[in-house]
């Protein structure tokens, strides 16, 4: 998956039409946006499709899909069939759980994502300890896309060093969580970038800011 100008939208906001406005401003220099559970439980699956008709928006769902295998399945099946491009899975629910997120990608011809860590700092207490071995799991199933933070640019590293050069990985914390967006490009193909963008008086010149940043 490509991301034009290496940036991708976090649209968190629970509002459509304020969401839209955001879209608006910064359409031409965004290509990808993420939604996760609070945008698409106060609107419903059709945001899905309402970015994607409206924006030409490639959208991947940040639902970090973390339960048994048949309900990973029925999830990720009805985000694909409204329309993702891709979805966000929890890796330390183990392989059979992830597979099941990963063959519904396959059947519908769109990608799975990995989720290896977290950006937020109650995630080096449980779940860092167990990110090379979900990296190394990815690996081993073939997976080539992976989510990893930019908060903490040694394990983001430690991540590429895992999943290889050609992996994609994305990269959520930079801005409003502190993450440097140049510093974390050293390692990462995508930024992962919400509250920075649509909390900003100006969208538009936020972006362009974050462009000046990495150029």
């Amino acid at each position: 998956m490509e991301v034009k100008n290496n940036i991708i939208l976090a649209m968190d906001l629970m509002d459509l039409k304020e969401a839209e406005k955001v879209c608006e401003d910064i359409k031409e220099y965004i290509d990808t946006i993420k939604i996760g559970y609070p945008l698409t439980l106060a609107e419903g699956l059709s945001t899905i499709g309402f970015f994607k008709d409206n924006f030409d928006y490639k959208v991947i769902c940040d639902y970090k899909v973390a339960d048994i295998p048949a309900t990973n399945e029925k999830i990720a099946n009805l985000t694909f069939d409204a329309g993702a491009d891709a979805i966000i899975c929890h890796g330390f629910v183990g392989q059979d759980s992830v597979n099941a997120c990963k063959e519904s990608a396959e059947d519908h011809g769109k990608d799975v994502f990995l989720l290896t860590e977290m950006s937020h700092p109650g995630a080096v207490k449980f779940l860092q300890k167990d990110a090379d071995d979900i990296a190394k799991m990815g690996v081993e199933m073939g997976i080539t896309n992976y989510v990893a933070p930019s908060t903490r640019l040694d394990r983001l590293s430690e991540i590429r060093d895992i999943v290889g050069k050609d992996a994609f990985i994305i990269s959520p914390g930079v801005g409003t969580q502190g993450g440097d967006p140049k510093k974390t490009l050293e390692f990462s193909d995508g930024l992962i970038i919400g509250r920075s963008i649509y909390n900003a008086e100006n969208p538009k010149e936020a972006v362009e800011n974050i462009l000046k940043d990495i150029k």
